[in-house]
This record gives structure tokens, C-alpha cells and sequence, in this order.
């Protein structure tokens, strides 16, 4: 598998879960302005979306989007335990939780990104996101994981909320929600793909 990425984006999501699961993967860091790989191809080839992640399957099918990249790991290394089976009500709960970090709050960072959004704009954006993320501070009330045990809902969590710092959105009075990003940078597999990234 080849995990198209580019440093610090969302990409960070399948790429620590990659490290997770203990299978076999590669890395094509991605210009995300040119939208060219590391070897000066052209990566819309590769998604004609033109956002990573995307990840290229060993017979060349490429998946694109988070949720279906995050699972699609997890079932290929089931022994990693990184998401519940397929078809019980926690795989529905870990779905939920997916759909909630990639509609609700990964997009809600969207006017932030924009360097030409106007500051009342931008205000709102942070002040979106930061309510998003009070919902996740309440459901991790009295628990380490979104599920009670950690799957790959918690990495993207973690991506994305970790973003609230770079972007001036003070999450500090979200105890639970500190104490949980705190917990997953200290996994192995987080320290050494931000390590590769560049990111620390």
C-alpha cells in the first residue's frame, strides 16, 4: 500500500494508523499547492479529487476520504483491533464518530485555511470549532477512547483537534479533551509519524 500524504493535513490520520496496524505501507509526500508527488508526477492523476489522504491499494485501486481509508486499514489488520467488527452497533458508533469528525468539525476548520477570509469570518470559524469539540469533551467524560477502547476514531480525532492550537482556538477549559490528545501523542506510532513528517 501507498499512503499519499501531505505533512501536517489530515493525511496524519491514516498515516499513524497505518503505523498502528503493523502492515506493510509506503509514503508519497504530496505538494498539496502543485499537486505533485515526490517524484514531480501529477497527483490528480492519482485522485482527481486533489486532497489527501488517498491510498493506493497493492493492485493499484486508490481509496480516498478518512473515514473509508481509516476503515479500510482496520479491517485489513484485524488482529490490531483498531475498529469493531463489521455490522455490531459499535461499528455504527465508530461510523458515527467518523461522519461527526469529517462533517462537523474537519470542515468547520475551512475558513481558517482560506488566507483570504475576512477576520469576522474566521472569528466564527473558530468559535464553530471549538463548539464542535465541546461535544467531543462531553462524550469523553469518565473514558480514555470515543469508544471506550482506542480505534481509529480517536487518531482522527486527534488530528483534527490538535489543529485547534495552530489556529488561536483555546480549548483549554476542555479537561477531557486535553487529557485524551495528550494520551494519543503519546503512542508510539503518533511520535514516529510526526517524526517522519517533520512535524516536531
Amino acid at each position: 500500500m501507498k499512503l499519499y500524504y501531505a505533512p501536517g493535513a489530515c493525511s496524519l490520520n491514516p498515516h499513524i494508523i497505518l503505523r498502528e496496524s503493523g502492515l506493510p505501507f509506503e509514503l508519497d509526500r504530496i505538494d498539496n499547492r502543485a499537486k505533485k508527488t515526490e517524484d514531480g508526477s501529477d497527483y490528480l492523476a492519482v485522485n482527481p479529487k486533489g486532497q489527501v489522504p488517498a491510498l493506493m491499494l497493492d493492485d493499484g485501486t486508490v481509496l480516498t476520504e478518512n473515514g473509508v481509508i481509516s476503515q479500510y486499514i482496520a479491517d485489513k489488520a484485524s488482529g490490531a483491533h483498531l475498529a469493531p467488527k463489521p455490522g455490531t452497533m459499535e461499528r455504527y458508533r465508530l461510523q458515527e464518530w467518523l461522519s461527526f469528525i469529517g462533517s462537523e468539525i474537519h470542515k468547520s476548520y475551512a475558513n481558517l485555511f482560506n488566507p483570504n477570509a475576512p477576520e469576522d469570518i474566521k472569528a466564527a470559524a473558530r468559535q464553530r470549532v471549538a463548539q464542535k469539540i465541546a461535544v467531543v469533551d462531553k462524550a469523553l467524560e469518565g473514558k480514555d477512547y470515543l469508544l471506550g477502547t482506542f480505534s481509529v476514531a480517536d487518531t482522527y480525532a486527534y488530528v483534527i483537534m490538535s489543529w485547534a492550537k495552530r489556529f488561536g482556538i483555546d480549548i483549554s477549559n476542555l479537561k477531557n479533551v486535553t487529557a485524551f490528545l495528550d494520551r494519543i501523542a503519546a503512542r508510539p506510532s503518533v511520535r514516529e509519524a510526526r517524526k517522519v513528517e517533520g512535524l516536531d
